[in-house]
Protein backbone atom coordinates (compact mmCIF):
# COMPACT_ATOMS: atom_id res chain seq x y z
CA UNK A 1 0.00 0.00 0.00
CA UNK A 2 1.26 3.93 -0.90
CA UNK A 3 2.11 6.08 2.10
CA UNK A 4 -0.30 8.14 -0.05
CA UNK A 5 -4.39 8.17 -0.48
CA UNK A 6 -5.01 6.96 -4.17
CA UNK A 7 -7.76 8.49 -5.97
CA UNK A 8 -10.49 6.55 -4.54
CA UNK A 9 -9.61 7.34 -1.11
CA UNK A 10 -8.95 10.76 -2.10
CA UNK A 11 -12.74 11.46 -3.37
CA UNK A 12 -13.57 10.34 0.53
CA UNK A 13 -12.13 12.61 2.49
CA UNK A 14 -14.86 15.13 1.42
CA UNK A 15 -12.34 17.43 0.10
CA UNK A 16 -13.78 20.77 -1.38
CA UNK A 17 -11.66 20.39 -4.23
CA UNK A 18 -8.62 18.24 -5.78
CA UNK A 19 -7.55 18.12 -9.07
CA UNK A 20 -5.31 15.77 -10.69
CA UNK A 21 -1.68 13.98 -9.94
CA UNK A 22 -2.34 15.10 -5.91
CA UNK A 23 -0.41 12.88 -3.54
CA UNK A 24 -1.31 13.75 -0.01
CA UNK A 25 0.00 11.40 2.51
CA UNK A 26 -2.44 9.24 5.00
CA UNK A 27 -0.46 10.60 8.11
CA UNK A 28 -2.07 14.28 7.30
CA UNK A 29 -4.67 15.21 9.92
CA UNK A 30 -6.89 17.32 8.33
CA UNK A 31 -9.64 19.26 10.25
CA UNK A 32 -12.88 20.94 7.87
CA UNK A 33 -11.98 18.82 4.70
CA UNK A 34 -14.89 20.42 3.08
CA UNK A 35 -12.70 23.59 3.24
CA UNK A 36 -9.91 22.63 1.37
CA UNK A 37 -9.13 22.95 -2.28
CA UNK A 38 -6.05 20.98 -3.84
CA UNK A 39 -5.33 22.00 -7.47
CA UNK A 40 -3.02 19.87 -10.11
CA UNK A 41 0.42 18.37 -8.82
CA UNK A 42 0.03 19.15 -5.64
CA UNK A 43 1.79 16.93 -3.09
CA UNK A 44 1.79 17.23 0.91
CA UNK A 45 4.25 14.84 2.78
CA UNK A 46 3.77 13.19 6.42
CA UNK A 47 2.60 14.72 9.77
CA UNK A 48 0.91 17.40 8.18
CA UNK A 49 -1.67 19.08 9.84
CA UNK A 50 -4.50 20.86 7.28
CA UNK A 51 -7.27 23.07 9.34
CA UNK A 52 -9.77 25.67 8.35
CA UNK A 53 -10.58 27.32 4.52
CA UNK A 54 -7.24 26.02 2.44
CA UNK A 55 -6.50 26.38 -1.13
CA UNK A 56 -3.51 25.31 -3.10
CA UNK A 57 -2.88 25.50 -6.37
CA UNK A 58 -1.04 23.69 -9.12
CA UNK A 59 2.12 22.07 -8.27
CA UNK A 60 2.54 23.23 -5.21
CA UNK A 61 4.55 21.07 -2.67
CA UNK A 62 3.98 21.09 1.01
CA UNK A 63 6.42 19.22 3.56
CA UNK A 64 6.56 17.44 6.66
CA UNK A 65 5.26 18.42 9.54
CA UNK A 66 4.39 21.99 8.01
CA UNK A 67 1.22 23.07 10.23
CA UNK A 68 -1.84 25.65 8.96
CA UNK A 69 -4.26 27.13 10.77
CA UNK A 70 -6.27 28.91 8.62
CA UNK A 71 -9.82 28.80 10.55
CA UNK A 72 -12.30 30.87 8.91
CA UNK A 73 -10.00 33.24 7.95
CA UNK A 74 -8.15 31.14 4.80
CA UNK A 75 -4.31 30.74 3.80
CA UNK A 76 -3.68 30.53 -0.04
CA UNK A 77 -0.62 29.18 -1.57
CA UNK A 78 -0.59 30.12 -5.44
CA UNK A 79 1.42 27.48 -8.63
CA UNK A 80 4.70 26.27 -7.82
CA UNK A 81 4.95 27.66 -4.23
CA UNK A 82 6.29 25.49 -1.71
CA UNK A 83 6.82 25.11 2.17
CA UNK A 84 9.48 23.29 3.96
CA UNK A 85 9.36 20.93 6.74
CA UNK A 86 8.30 22.08 10.05
CA UNK A 87 6.76 25.63 9.34
CA UNK A 88 3.72 26.64 10.88
CA UNK A 89 1.33 29.19 9.22
CA UNK A 90 -1.36 30.87 11.24
CA UNK A 91 -4.09 32.81 9.44
CA UNK A 92 -6.11 33.20 13.24
CA UNK A 93 -4.16 33.44 16.20
CA UNK A 94 -4.68 34.00 20.01
CA UNK A 95 -4.11 37.45 21.39
CA UNK A 96 -1.60 37.08 24.11
CA UNK A 97 -1.46 40.80 25.44
CA UNK A 98 -3.49 39.53 28.51
CA UNK A 99 -6.77 41.55 27.57
CA UNK A 100 -8.31 37.96 26.31
CA UNK A 101 -7.74 34.51 27.43
CA UNK A 102 -6.14 32.34 24.96
CA UNK A 103 -6.93 28.69 24.30
CA UNK A 104 -10.04 27.10 22.03
CA UNK A 105 -11.28 25.55 25.29
CA UNK A 106 -12.45 28.80 26.72
CA UNK A 107 -15.60 30.27 25.86
CA UNK A 108 -15.07 32.47 22.49
CA UNK A 109 -16.57 35.92 24.38
CA UNK A 110 -13.77 35.03 26.68
CA UNK A 111 -11.03 35.59 23.49
CA UNK A 112 -9.56 37.54 21.40
CA UNK A 113 -8.32 36.43 17.76
CA UNK A 114 -5.54 38.21 15.52
CA UNK A 115 -7.01 37.04 11.81
CA UNK A 116 -5.91 38.15 8.15
CA UNK A 117 -5.53 35.87 5.82
CA UNK A 118 -2.11 34.21 4.96
CA UNK A 119 -1.62 34.57 0.95
CA UNK A 120 1.49 33.02 -0.59
CA UNK A 121 2.02 34.32 -4.70
CA UNK A 122 3.20 31.85 -7.23
CA UNK A 123 7.01 30.32 -7.18
CA UNK A 124 7.10 31.51 -3.59
CA UNK A 125 9.18 29.11 -1.37
CA UNK A 126 9.41 29.37 2.15
CA UNK A 127 12.04 27.37 4.27
CA UNK A 128 12.74 25.25 7.02
CA UNK A 129 11.21 26.20 10.73
CA UNK A 130 9.14 29.33 9.64
CA UNK A 131 6.20 31.01 11.50
CA UNK A 132 4.05 32.95 8.76
CA UNK A 133 1.36 34.99 11.51
CA UNK A 134 -1.82 36.64 10.72
CA UNK A 135 -2.62 38.64 7.82
CA UNK A 136 0.63 38.76 5.83
CA UNK A 137 1.08 38.35 2.12
CA UNK A 138 4.26 36.78 0.32
CA UNK A 139 4.30 38.36 -3.31
CA UNK A 140 5.24 36.68 -6.14
CA UNK A 141 8.79 34.98 -6.38
CA UNK A 142 9.58 35.83 -2.85
CA UNK A 143 11.67 33.67 -0.75
CA UNK A 144 12.37 32.96 3.03
CA UNK A 145 15.32 31.69 4.56
CA UNK A 146 14.59 28.93 7.30
CA UNK A 147 13.78 29.67 11.08
CA UNK A 148 12.55 33.22 9.97
CA UNK A 149 9.50 34.90 11.89
CA UNK A 150 7.22 36.58 9.35
CA UNK A 151 5.13 39.24 10.56
CA UNK A 152 4.67 41.52 7.74
CA UNK A 153 4.08 41.44 3.89
CA UNK A 154 7.58 40.65 1.91
CA UNK A 155 7.89 42.50 -1.35
CA UNK A 156 8.08 40.53 -4.95
CA UNK A 157 11.22 38.38 -6.06
CA UNK A 158 13.22 38.79 -3.08
CA UNK A 159 15.54 36.78 -0.78
CA UNK A 160 14.16 37.44 3.37
CA UNK A 161 15.40 36.34 6.48
CA UNK A 162 15.24 36.70 10.08
CA UNK A 163 13.23 37.15 13.11
CA UNK A 164 11.51 39.05 12.49
CA UNK A 165 11.70 38.63 8.67
CA UNK A 166 13.76 41.09 6.62
CA UNK A 167 14.38 42.06 2.53
CA UNK A 168 18.65 40.64 1.85
CA UNK A 169 18.34 40.76 -1.99
CA UNK A 170 16.80 40.40 -5.01
CA UNK A 171 15.55 36.73 -6.25
CA UNK A 172 16.58 35.93 -9.80
CA UNK A 173 13.69 35.39 -12.24
CA UNK A 174 15.44 32.84 -14.22
CA UNK A 175 13.13 29.94 -12.88
CA UNK A 176 10.35 31.56 -15.27
CA UNK A 177 11.97 29.50 -18.19
CA UNK A 178 10.99 26.33 -16.40
CA UNK A 179 7.59 27.46 -15.71
CA UNK A 180 7.06 28.40 -19.81
CA UNK A 181 8.49 24.72 -19.99
CA UNK A 182 6.57 22.84 -17.73
CA UNK A 183 3.23 24.52 -18.66
CA UNK A 184 4.19 24.11 -22.58
CA UNK A 185 5.05 20.25 -22.08
CA UNK A 186 1.60 19.93 -20.51
CA UNK A 187 0.20 21.68 -23.00
CA UNK A 188 1.37 19.20 -26.05
CA UNK A 189 0.72 15.95 -23.10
Amino acid sequence: MSSFYSEEELSQLGLKAYGKDVLLSRKTSIYGAENISLGNHVRIDDFCILSGNITLHDYVHIAAYVSMFAGETGIEVEDFGGISSRTAVYAESDDYSGEAMINPTVPDKCRKLHKGKVSLGKHVTVGTGCTLLPGVTIAEGATVGAMSLITKDLEPWTINVGIPCKKVKERSKKLLEYEKYIIDKNIEE
